[in-house]
């Protein structure tokens, strides 16, 4: 299972939400750049990087910080938030991404994200498949649409998606633990990819997702607030290389 740190973007600064919640900002460093080399001395390959500020201007704001990890680190990134056109993405990854994240945009316009599938190839467009009781919420989740999370994700699955990122917004930033039955649950009835992400807060909880056959973890206040250090990943990561 991958082990993918996360890092959100406001003002250029490194921040962490709770439930999404904008007004709930914490600044943890004012240069996303310091923790991403953190991440890469630790020996993690990869990093999922957030641009809030683009997730509710929806289009990109923070590709400088994209393009400042991307070229002075070895990081693989997946990049989200607000990319809401074909110039968005272009934009995302001439920056330096791997792959992209839509989220919003696969539940509002899916003509468009099918395009990108179809464009950029399955390996490159990641599903963003994020929930508040199992709706599919979209625009940074200020709104919740009627889409199951499962139905959503089966729809796709026949459009080619390969990854899935989902986030179960209750637990988000929480530091109270995931999902495990809805994973669970997304895991028995589709073979997609999937990339959990939402209220880890152990490496207990780590260890669970990669049990119920999760591809990737996402981590982010969990680090921040020391709940879990770089050397466990390390070890993680060395154990199953």
């Amino acid at each position: 299972m991958r082990i993918i740190p996360a890092i959100d973007v406001i003002d250029g600064k490194c921040v962490r939400l709770s439930k999404g919640d904008y007004n709930t900002k914490k600044i943890y460093n004012e240069d996303p750049l310091e923790v991403a080399k953190a991440f890469e001395d630790a020996g993690i390959e990869y990093l999922h990087l957030v641009d809030l500020d683009g997730a509710k201007a929806k289009q990109i704001v923070n590709q400088s910080v994209l393009e400042k990890i991307s070229s002075k680190t070895t990081l693989k990134i997946d990049f989200g938030g607000g990319l809401k056109s074909d110039e968005d993405v272009k934009i995302a990854f001439e920056s330096g991404a791997n792959q992209i994240t839509g989220g919003s945009i696969a539940a509002k316009e899916p003509e468009v994200f099918i395009k990108w599938i179809e464009q950029y190839g399955s390996e490159k467009i990641i599903l963003g498949a994020d929930c508040k009781d199992r709706k599919i919420a979209t625009n940074g989740w200020l709104e919740t649409s009627d889409m199951d999370v499962i139905d959503f994700i089966q729809e796709y699955e026949k459009k080619g998606i390969q990854y899935v990122i989902s986030t179960d917004i209750a637990k988000d930033g929480m530091l109270e633990g995931t999902s495990y039955d809805l994973y669970s649950e997304i895991m028995e009835k589709t073979g997609v990819n999937l990339i959990a992400s939402g209220g880890v807060s152990c490496m207990e909880d780590v260890i669970e997702l990669q049990k119920i056959g999760c591809e990737g973890v996402i981590i982010g206040k969990a680090i921040y607030e020391n709940r879990i250090s770089l050397s466990e990943l390390t070890q993680f990561v060395i154990r199953n290389s």
